[in-house]
């Protein structure tokens, strides 16, 4: 393994995206199904997000069983053993248990033995947190190969009596494999930048179940162990960071808007995708759009959009992507990645 010493001129390795899956649970929850469960309707849901369905996930089925699915979608796609892992990173706001951490189980099940595992908390940039962080380990030589999953069981979080946040998420979780390369080609990621802004932790939030607001019988109808969110002022800084974000990464990597083409955006609300596909300069056909049948998925949106995107042919070799995403905290993410 390469080591980099105070004597050694630093020059990153190149890293890149060698293999990506995905997995979603196959029970749809309908814009009609909850018509049935709150006062919503189809059309004013379409409107307002441009969701239509989402997946929820078995009540037997945790966080870390969707995250190996897609992990061992993205181990094949990439033609990689999990013997050959020397690093995994979960990004996730619901593990299976507050510790172990869930890449710990999902290490065990990929029966991953030569890799270190732990997770990240960064919500919806949570999938991008973790591909930076996998970048700095590989492109510094403290490894060659790593597994970066995001996966969400967010039914277990969402308030299903508020009607203004239970027709927006889902479950589902997404991977991909990177690994060292020998030059900036074949999916080789160009730039990457992240973000945080801790002042605007109250935009969204799970105010219960940690150490500062325990859940007691006497709090337990509060509810308090379910999302929150101040939906205008999150919308005004999703477009607003990444707008910004995207710019970043695009510069680093010497690229312009024409340059791109595909940009995945965090798949929250179709209005905040359209608000930044415009601000950027992006026309609507180089952006990718699912979120109409998963709905926001967290950390794992962009994760199973990009699997998606690559599986549908909707880039080809040579071709410069855009990732971008923002999330609680706030934080907020992008990756500009020549295919």
């Amino acid at each position: 393994m390469d080591e980099v010493t105070s004597s050694t001129p630093f020059k990153r390795l190149p890293v890149a995206i060698i293999g990506t899956g995905s997995y979603v649970p196959e029970r749809r929850l309908t814009n009609a199904d909850l018509e049935k469960m709150v006062e919503t309707s189809n059309e004013w849901i379409v409107e307002r997000t441009g969701i239509r369905e989402r997946r929820i996930a078995a009540p037997d089925e945790f966080t870390s069983h969707m995250g190996t699915k897609a992990a061992l979608n993205a181990l094949e796609n990439a033609g990689v053993s999990p013997e050959e892992i020397d690093l995994i990173i979960v990004a996730t706001i619901t593990p299976n248990t507050f510790t172990p951490s869930t890449a710990c189980y999902i290490q065990d099940a990929l029966k991953a033995k030569n890799a270190i595992a732990f997770d990240i908390s960064a919500a919806c940039s949570g999938f991008m947190y973790a591909m930076k962080t996998a970048v700095q380990y590989i492109g510094t030589g403290q490894v060659t190969t790593a597994l970066i999953i995001a996966a969400e069981k967010l039914s277990t979080v969402v308030n299903w009596e508020d009607r203004s946040t239970c027709v927006l998420f889902g479950d589902g979780s997404g991977a991909a494999v990177l690994r060292r390369a020998m030059n900036d080609d074949d999916g080789a990621i160009l730039a990457t930048d992240i973000g945080t802004d801790g002042s605007l932790h109250d935009l969204l939030r799970i105010p219960g179940g940690g150490s500062a607001c325990p859940i007691t019988p006497e709090n337990a109808h509060e509810r308090l162990a379910t999302l929150a969110m101040r939906g205008n002022e999150t919308f005004r800084h999703a477009v607003t960071h990444m707008k910004k974000s995207a710019e970043t990464v695009i510069r680093r990597a010497g690229l312009s808007a024409d340059d791109i083409a595909l940009i995945i955006p965090h798949q929250a609300n179709l209005r905040i995708i359209n608000a930044v596909a415009q601000r950027l300069g992006i026309p609507e056909e180089k952006v990718f759009v699912n979120l109409q049948k998963y709905g926001n998925t967290s950390a794992a949106a962009c994760a199973i959009a990009l699997d998606e995107a690559h599986r549908t042919g909707r880039f080809k070799k040579g071709d410069n992507i855009i990732i971008v995403t923002f999330g609680a905290g706030l934080t907020w993410a992008a990756a500009a990645i020549r295919w």
